[in-house]
């Protein structure tokens, strides 16, 4: 089991999915992504959705939530959206948990497939999938959630998020600090506006949360950038600053959207710019 500071750490795969592999790499020609996330036939690559709990003796803390339940069946068609191996409520209740055992739940952005499953169906009414947590967003991106741009309005579905603050249970935040002992949030703004990373740390070990800043460990290459990105050259440079900090400090790091449920990462940088090191799992731990 990883244990960083207070914190037990569990990855929580939510479900499988798909998108346009050329769309998650942006200029980078299918010759060379395609050696290393290979397309279906309908240019689609398999992409986890994996969210990370932290557990101590006060909290359950959930980052990300998945796309949920509430796709229509044409979406969930194009995406090819599949529970039948995993879904977010099941996976929780396999580490021993239900969701009014949830304390607190960390957006990194309001993208469908992040925000997803932070609202249900219940009783034919849209609500909180958590009903005693309390949700945590970037005032940037609530904003731009609610007034999105023609490049990225379909990337945002206000019934993932605006039921949270009609229920009392949202809590907007603006910045990089520390939420939580040794959980500190990152606000970065190339793959949206306002994201935010969580980072945990102790005296021995530090784990980033990539978000979409990385969403693959395919995507360690620093040009590798998704063409959702709405700033591309921020990612960059942003990408930059994390990675070297990663490499100086042996950070872990956490792919949101590898298929392998929970996969951990520690990079180097060499000849061929930075390179993923070591890949593990969360059960490989036992500090």
């Amino acid at each position: 089991m990883l244990t960083i500071g207070p914190y037990r750490l569990f990855s929580v795969s939510t479900s499988g999915f798909r998108l346009d592999g050329g769309a998650m790499f942006g200029v980078v020609p299918k010759t060379l992504w395609g050696k290393k996330e290979p397309a279906d036939e309908y240019n689609r690559i398999e992409m986890g959705l994996n969210a990370l709990l932290l557990q101590d003796t006060h909290r359950n803390i959930l980052v990300d939530t998945g796309v949920g339940a509430k796709m229509s069946p044409k979406l969930c068609k194009i995406y090819a959206i599949d529970h039948s191996k995993t879904e977010l409520i099941r996976s929780l209740k396999r580490i021993g948990l239900y969701p009014g055992d949830i304390t607190d739940v960390i957006l990194t952005h309001l993208h469908f497939d992040h925000a997803g499953g932070a609202t249900c169906y219940q009783d034919g009414e849209i609500v909180p999938t958590f009903p005693n947590a309390t949700y945590y967003i970037q005032k940037g991106q609530w904003e731009l959630g609610n007034a999105a741009s023609d490049k990225d309005r379909a990337s945002f579905f206000p019934e993932n998020f605006i039921p949270l603050k009609e229920h009392g249970q949202l809590e907007i935040v603006e910045g990089s600090f520390e939420l939580f002992p040794h959980l500190h949030l990152i606000e970065v703004n190339g793959h949206t506006v306002s994201q935010q990373l969580v980072k945990v740390s102790d005296d021995k070990t530090t784990l980033l949360n990539c978000g979409d800043m990385i969403p693959l460990a395919a995507h360690i290459s620093i040009p590798w950038v998704a063409a959702y990105d709405l700033y591309p050259l921020i990612s960059i440079q942003e990408k930059k600053k994390y990675l070297a900090q990663a490499v100086d400090e042996t950070w872990l790091l956490m792919f949101e959207h590898d298929v392998t449920c929970g996969v951990l990462g520690t990079i180097k940088y060499g000849t061929r710019g930075y390179q993923v090191d070591q890949i593990y799992s969360f059960d490989f731990f036992n500090f």
